[in-house]
């Protein structure tokens, strides 16, 4: 079985607001202030949940989201703000979006938190999000390293063994797809988990893609325990040992989650 808060809605947004609150914004503001006026975009906004929190700090704010049922749902999340025209929420591809048409701005921040692990040509949304962005504009990116336990998300699995299963995502495809199959996860379940294999991101490739898009890393946090996991598993948010984090691939395996925010070069 899921654990019950990727069922509840009403909780997975207000943990997601309030991790939003106390730790992304912080870590952003460690470098770039978090001022009212400023244009921010999410992509992937899910429900709305991490883009209140800006909004509640005086942005202007645009959130992204490929799903209908997400997008009307965070369409009731920021109802009063949309109303206001401080936010809007397009129900749209990035790729169909029309930069000058739909905005009468460019981007001073972009948001993807858990995001670009699910992205299938990566280089691509990089490359495009360049032209979202003011020069010297930001993005932040939250996301789990593809090897570290629970990297196959597996932990939205109906089975309750497999959801509490670490690193079995790991395994060749034709092993996985048998042992889902096996405990009676459906097809659109599987399908689902298996694109996560397909997508997963490494620390390592992230930066060379970030490097290859001339983008700067400004900031980076390696998470032994990621910051939501205070609001779901009542863990303290623990940064990973330093030693730990200059070992090349291995860090992968050891750090539940990673912030970065990068800069737009010239």
């Amino acid at each position: 079985m899921a654990f019950h808060f990727h069922k509840d809605r009403d909780i997975y947004i207000r943990q997601q607001k309030a991790n939003a609150a106390e730790f992304l914004i912080p870590f952003i503001e460690e470098a770039l202030p978090i001022v009212e006026g400023m244009h921010v975009m999410e992509i992937g906004c899910g429900e709305g949940g991490v883009l209140k929190a800006f909004l509640d700090r005086g942005c202007q704010g645009v959130g992204i989201e490929l799903l209908k049922g997400k997008a009307e749902r965070a369409r009731d999340t920021l109802k009063s703000e949309i109303s206001s025209g401080q936010a809007i929420v397009m129900n749209k591809n990035i790729y169909d979006i029309d930069v000058a048409a739909d905005f009468s701005s460019l981007f001073d921040l972009i948001i993807l938190k858990d995001v670009i692990e699910h992205i299938h040509d990566q280089d691509a949304i990089l490359s495009r999000l360049r032209n979202f962005l003011k020069p010297g504009g930001h993005i932040f990116f939250g996301f789990p390293p593809w090897q570290m336990p629970f990297g196959g998300h597996q932990q939205v699995l109906a089975h309750r063994l497999l959801s509490r299963t670490p690193y079995f995502h790991l395994l060749p495809v034709p092993f996985y797809r048998g042992i889902l199959k096996a405990f009676g996860e459906t097809p659109v379940s599987i399908q689902n988990t298996l694109e996560i294999k397909e997508t997963g991101i490494s620390i390592e490739r992230f930066e060379r893609l970030v490097r290859k898009n001339h983008f700067s890393v400004i900031l980076r946090t390696y998470y032994l325990f990621n910051p939501i996991y205070k609001y779901k598993f009542n863990l303290t948010p623990r940064v990973q040992f330093g030693l730990l984090t200059r070992i090349p691939y291995f860090r992968n395996f050891v750090t539940t989650c990673m912030y970065y925010l990068v800069q737009k070069e010239a």
